[in-house]
């Protein structure tokens, strides 16, 4: 869905970019209550990760193709505010680096691709998990649904907006049955890469899931013996173990003893996300280095679109159409495979750097602010 340079005229592509730079103002500022000392080192990674599957375009339709927009997926994973600052460096690095996505255009894009999806997505997985019994299923349903909902959004927000600053002369309401219609199937395809990588990472860490956060359960006491009575707050099976063995705090964890003869919950040990970040970083480089390769090279659902109700009549050449890496291969390497596979590996590096470094610098102003207080 990145929109081209001439879709949308200058005032309401200069208005959209005063949103977009509002909320991303708005989003640094929240982010610093957002990463801490497990989403911090993940940020970075989400977008790079987004970066990586948004070049799997999946086929939905007769000549038509999808991607992840990704704005649920880094929602969840490392926090609203978090997430619209992810996909806009994934969009900063598309549109500067791959000649995807106008740059007069960035405000556009910024607002409909990361905004609009991270906050409708956010709201109604918050809303979803509230509801629902507090299990690690309801997590991965409420990403799909979420997911599943953020993509006919954000097409509804292109809509309004083409509607204010359209440069071609298009029934409005031809342009919204077509773009919400293809983008409920795009929607189903984001849901499921969604669903399928939240419920990945919680199920082997969900502390590192944002959206998780007291919903997966909450620490519970060992019992030594089957015989001995059920503390308050534990749950135990008749064998005596803990019922969840996944929610049980590790041995570290137990209570310890006051001095007053009160017990409370020991300070549980912090767990590396070494691990994970190596695994999303493999699963990243292998999406964009080799499966790219293998995508669906129809049009998205924008350019289908576009193309066929005459939305992109003034479309305009991109400003960065002559980049070394413009339309996702690297200028003078013939063999495409490689070519591609090679512009994925340098996609993802980049907006791993660029987006650590940003998270490093919010993260960091945050523990400078914790220490004034202190």
């Amino acid at each position: 869905m990145h929109v081209p340079d001439g879709f949308i005229d200058a005032p309401v592509s200069v208005a959209t970019g005063v949103v977009a730079a509002g909320a991303v103002a708005v989003s640094l500022r929240g982010a610093r209550r957002e990463l801490d000392e497990r989403t911090a080192p993940l940020a970075g990674l989400v977008a790079a990760f987004i970066f990586a599957v948004q070049m799997l375009n999946f086929p939905v339709a007769a000549g038509t193709s999808g991607h992840l927009l990704g704005g649920a997926l880094a929602a969840i994973l490392v926090g609203p505010y978090t997430g619209v600052l992810c996909v806009s460096v994934v969009l900063l690095m598309q549109g500067v680096l791959f000649a995807d996505g106008g740059l007069t255009a960035l405000g556009v894009n910024i607002t409909d691709m990361a905004l609009v999806t991270t906050v409708v997505a956010y709201a109604i997985f918050r809303t979803i998990v509230k509801l629902a019994p507090h299990r690690r299923r309801t997590v991965t349903v409420a990403s799909f649904v979420a997911a599943l909902v953020s993509v006919p959004a954000a097409a509804v927000a292109f809509t309004a907006i083409y509607a204010l600053g359209g440069t071609a002369d298009v029934a409005i309401g031809k342009v919204f049955a077509a773009m919400v219609g293809v983008h409920v199937l795009i929607g189903i395809g984001e849901a499921a890469i969604t669903a399928l990588t939240v419920g990945a990472v919680v199920a082997v860490r969900p502390d590192l899931v944002y959206g998780a956060r007291g919903v997966t359960g909450h620490p519970l006491e060992i019992r030594s013996s089957p015989l001995a009575p059920a503390a308050p707050g534990q749950v135990a099976r008749a064998d005596g173990p803990v019922a969840d063995a996944a929610r049980a705090p590790e041995p570290d964890a137990a209570r310890v003893p006051e001095p007053d003869g009160s017990a409370v919950p020991a300070a549980a040990p912090k767990r590396s996300a070494r691990r994970v970040w190596w695994a999303g970083l493999a699963a990243a480089l292998l999406c964009a280095g080799v499966v790219s390769f293998y995508a669906s090279a129809s049009p998205d659902g924008l350019e289908k679109v576009a193309h066929d109700k005459g939305i992109d009549k003034k479309a305009e050449d991109h400003a960065a159409k002559d980049s070394p890496l413009a339309d996702y291969g690297v200028k003078d390497i013939s063999d495409a495979r490689l070519s591609g596979g090679l512009a994925g590996v340098i996609g993802v590096g980049a907006t791993l750097a660029v987006g650590s470094g940003v998270f490093i610098v919010v993260r960091r102003r945050r523990a400078a602010a914790e220490s004034e207080r202190g």
